[in-house]
């Protein structure tokens, strides 16, 4: 008889966090490496939400809070997701779990059969197909190209439900592709949506405040409020406000799913961290002047990515419009050799090479279900990402 799962054999290790551990390695072991994987502002958290958890410690708040949330908490965030995005939730409908990664795991663990799919398009955050197989459903992937800025159609999703789909997990602006869906382009999908009511939406909004003009964002329950009843809205601080450390994620959404959810998380990690949930507070209801700054660095750092990795030999490179990841298309570099004498089959051989020649980390298109491509996290420095995309143009052009 096995000791481990057998569920286990179904998932794989992150990528991103694979490349960010590899680069760590190097850079200990005395190599020149620029790491561009990490998927995490490189600002600090503002004063007054560090200031809010200080507090918190200092007045003893350190013990258990209601499995899924402190009330204040989730009444910032009802207030929040009537502010922001039109939608209105009571207190008993929302859910704050340990990062938004667990919301994710949660409600798929909470509704997961044998034989549902879920449908995920790619490119895809790493970590969606391995939480829908150790949830027990099947992913589906619905491939997207450069053509269509990695945006899926109303065409392509239509196509891709079946009397099997149970959730569509929806994330605008992408990781990795910083592919943001205008309410244009998320109408026509609600649209398609409105026409299967067997089919639930999760949306992971994480990317939400850092967009950049003309680009508007929304979210699809926003769009059409025919779907609040099946769609679950996920968010969180981590990238909004530098907060990736302190795991703090939550959602909105129909009243039993939430309490379902709650069940998974009393059973498994009971609630978030106390001091965590009053900086998330203070996040949500103090000054949002760090918002708007941190914006204008990050468009600013998109912008000279774009431009200097689109001058690369080979390269393509989309501009997106949110978040802080760009996703170049190296189709042209396949098939060429590089100064090892390595042919470039695949765009992993691309990143171990541009590793091991130039010492530049990025992740591999294939860990995030597109090929061939690869994603760069433009969440460091001006000077670092000008020195990164140097060396990325001086390795494509050697490329024979």
């Amino acid at each position: 008889m096995a000791f481990l799962a057998d569920s286990l054999a179904r998932v794989k290790p992150s990528a991103t966090i694979a490349v960010t551990n590899k680069a760590r390695e190097l850079k200990a072991a005395g190599k020149d490496v620029i790491g561009l994987g990490a998927g995490e502002p490189d600002f600090d958290t503002p004063d007054h939400i560090k200031a809010a958890a200080k507090a918190a410690i200092d007045a003893g708040e350190t013990k258990y809070t209601a499995v899924d949330g402190m009330p204040e908490l989730k009444a910032a965030i009802c207030e929040k997701f009537a502010r922001e995005n039109g939608l209105t939730y009571t207190p008993s409908q929302i859910t704050v779990s340990t990062g938004g990664k667990q919301v994710l795991y949660n409600a798929l663990m909470a509704t997961m059969n044998p034989g549902d799919e879920v449908l995920i398009p790619a490119p895809y955050w790493v970590s969606y197909p391995d939480m829908v197989l150790l949830a027990g459903g099947e992913p589906v992937a619905i491939d997207t190209s450069i053509d269509t800025d990695f945006k899926i159609t109303p065409e392509l999703l239509d196509a891709a439900i079946t009397p099997k789909t149970k959730w569509l997990i929806f994330n605008s602006p992408s990781n990795p592709s910083g592919a943001g869906y205008t309410r244009e382009e998320l109408k026509g999908l609600t649209d398609v949506l409105m026409k299967h009511p067997h089919v639930w939406v999760m949306t992971d909004d994480m990317y939400e405040h850092i967009v950049y003009p003309p680009f508007e964002f929304a979210t699809p329950a926003q769009v059409e409020p025919g779907l609040y009843d099946r769609t679950l809205t996920c968010n969180g601080v981590s990238k909004a406000y530098a907060m990736t450390g302190w795991r703090i994620g939550y959602a909105g959404g129909p009243e039993a799913l939430i309490k379902a959810m709650g069940k998974i998380q009393s059973q498994s990690t009971s609630n978030p961290c106390s001091i965590s949930q009053h900086a998330a507070l203070a996040a949500l209801t103090g000054p949002q002047d760090y918002i708007a700054e941190s914006r204008v660095a990050f468009q600013r750092r998109r912008d000279l990515v774009v431009s200097m990795l689109n001058q690369a030999t080979g390269l393509k490179c989309p501009t997106p419009e949110g978040a802080f990841y760009v996703y170049p298309d190296l189709s042209a570099l396949i098939g060429k050799t590089a100064p090892s004498g390595k042919v470039i089959e695949t765009d992993e051989d691309f990143a171990n090479e541009l590793l091991e020649v130039e010492g530049v980390a990025v992740v591999f298109g294939a860990a995030f279900g597109a090929s061939p491509c690869f994603r760069v996290s433009y969440a460091t420095s001006d000077k670092t990402l000008e020195e990164a995309c140097s060396r990325i143009q001086r390795f494509c052009g050697s490329l024979k």
